[in-house]
């Protein structure tokens, strides 16, 4: 849907009196959890957020790690991955899969209690001889120190496997709590650069609870219905940069 803010166009909007299911993506909640003042006049007001520059060579590594999957996938068996790392898995087949990984597609499940429709766009999906779905995403960096997911801003990534997880259960599949992280790591102490990166890849396996979904959801869902902006987070910086360029500019 369209709506008009202060004389600009904007798309997508939450309207209350609409009753038509209403979409929210995995990084909106996400966005919610960070800071409820940002996710209202996104999702409400339909003022979003300044963008940020694209990750070009992050979304080339997820391309090409697709690719590379597929090939497995498409013989029915375990990329040397995920032997190497002892995963008794193997790359999930499903025709839904190429619309699960797209954006603004992905997995999509009506969350009938708030009339949201909760979406997620996965990277890749393995099965175990248990016929348990394993959620798998690709992460690439480049750092002197080994990859792991032990730093705080981290636990967006976290969140962010236990939200596939979510969807896909709810879509009645049976998924391990055990999801993987395919983590490439872009190394700096090569000779040169001689027109190639290289790098080092772990998978590091993450154990996920998604019961704090349904409760998010209901808040979430409740601050979209308000007429009332709530807080900003408490470590949001676009929240406080607005404040203090306000308060300066009123000075």
């Amino acid at each position: 849907m369209s709506e008009y803010y202060k004389g600009k166009r904007v798309r997508n909007v939450f309207d209350p009196a609409d009753d038509k299911p209403f979409a929210i993506s995995r990084s909106k909640i996400d966005l919610f959890i960070e800071c409820p003042r940002c996710f209202y006049l996104d999702r409400r007001l339909g003022v979003g957020r300044p963008p940020g520059f694209p990750f070009n060579l992050n979304t080339a590594v997820d391309t090409l790690l697709k690719k590379e999957f597929d090939v497995h996938r498409a013989d029915g068996k375990a990329h040397p991955l995920m032997e190497i790392a002892g995963i008794a898995a193997i790359p999930f087949a499903h025709p839904d899969l190429d619309t699960w990984r797209e954006n603004f597609k992905g997995v999509r499940y009506l969350h009938e209690p708030t009339n949201l429709t909760i979406t997620g766009a996965v990277d890749d999906v393995w099965i175990n001889s248990a016929q348990e779905l394993h959620v798998v995403d690709y992460k690439s960096t480049s750092k002197t120190t080994e990859v792991n997911l032990d730093a705080e801003w981290q636990i967006g990534y976290k969140r962010q496997m236990e939200v596939y997880q979510w969807l896909l259960r709810r879509n009645g599949f049976e998924v391990s709590d055990t999801g993987y992280f395919v983590y490439c790591n872009g190394q700096t102490d090569r000779d040169g650069f001689n027109a190639r990166l290289e790098f080092d890849i772990k998978i590091i396996p993450y154990v996920g609870d998604d019961s704090w979904i349904e409760e998010t959801l209901k808040k979430l869902h409740k601050c979209l219905m308000s007429d009332k902006i709530p807080a900003a987070g408490d470590d949001c910086d676009y929240c406080l940069y607005r404040d203090i360029a306000g308060k300066a500019e009123n000075e």
